[in-house]
């Protein structure tokens, strides 16, 4: 949804009702709604310095304008311009029903390596393959171990040795250190964006990758994302310009829905079962504190 503040000589209004999908014409017609100035002889800019925008296809989607939520818009009547008469209305064109493509998320089975099918789903572009798991985990084992100055124990919470068995195992969940492991081998920025906090974090930001690919996170289980058009048979879209901030809105966008629908656990709270004593548990905490005197790492969520 975009919140936007329209803003003329005579004041400013906020703007609700719109997303990314809404046409240009829908825009036009919330600023003569608020303005007062007809759609004629509109003239909306933004920006610092403001650049007018070129509305002239009404069908157009405001996906693909410079808008994003929180914008201010400056809306002018230009004066060499003739108004509608009058005492006409003036007749729009219905925006069209065709379907546009959405960033939706591609659910992955929960099976403690949601993580690697969902990292070899986007960089492959859209290639489900749930067997990836394994070959995934034995390339991460592969880069710590031949590397243990960077990847000492002091990062990995372990030794490398005993993360290298660990990673492999197929009861054990993959996180940060995975992400920006495989940001790093397959040369793309990895942006996880977490539904609980609606914030993304960005592996690979600073390293001057071209390729952008998106993963979403509700506390304990990943899940790719993808651009699809709805009713359609063309293949997912999964692989993204760096330097497209429109996606990353789109993703945030999302996740606060998803946070909205409460769709997210809590790592605090969550209740946990040690699958070797059975033993409960109550968050991440006490999980990492029974791993710690027991050495048993295998835990199932209640």
């Amino acid at each position: 949804m975009l919140r936007l503040r329209c803003k003329t000589k005579n004041g400013s209004h906020i703007m609700q009702g719109l997303t990314h999908q809404s046409c240009v014409q829908e825009l036009k017609s919330k600023v003569e709604e608020l303005t007062g100035i007809p759609c004629d002889v509109q003239k909306i800019m933004v920006g610092y310095p403001p650049s007018s925008l070129d509305l002239q296809n009404g069908d157009a989607h405001l996906k693909d304008y410079p808008i994003k939520s929180g914008d201010t818009l400056i809306v002018e009547e230009e004066k060499n311009k003739p108004k509608p008469p009058q005492d006409h209305p003036t007749v729009t064109k219905a925006p069209r029903l065709e379907a546009s493509p959405t960033l939706a998320r591609r659910v992955v089975p929960a099976d403690n390596s949601c993580l690697f099918t969902s990292v070899n789903y986007v960089v492959e572009g859209g290639v489900y393959d749930l067997a990836c798991a394994p070959d995934m985990r034995g390339l991460i084992a592969q880069i710590v171990s031949s590397d243990p100055a960077a990847y000492s124990e002091a990062v990995l919470g372990k030794t490398n040795e005993e993360y290298c068995t660990w990673i492999r195992r197929d009861d054990t969940w993959g996180g940060a250190i995975e992400v920006s492991i495989m940001s790093k081998f397959y040369q793309c920025e990895i942006c996880v964006v977490d539904t609980q906090t609606v914030r993304v974090d960005r592996f690979g930001e600073d390293a001057g990758y071209h390729k952008r690919v998106l993963l979403i996170y509700d506390g304990i289980h990943y899940d790719p994302l993808q651009k699809e058009t709805p009713g359609s048979d063309a293949p997912p879209h999964t692989i993204f310009s760096t330097t497209d901030d429109v996606i990353l809105a789109q993703a945030l966008e999302l996740a606060d829905d998803a946070r909205r629908k409460r769709q997210f656990t809590d790592v605090n709270r969550f209740a946990l079962r040690c699958m070797v004593c059975q033993t409960g548990l109550v968050g991440q905490k006490e999980a990492r504190e029974h791993a710690k005197e027991t050495g048993h790492t295998n835990f199932g969520e209640v």
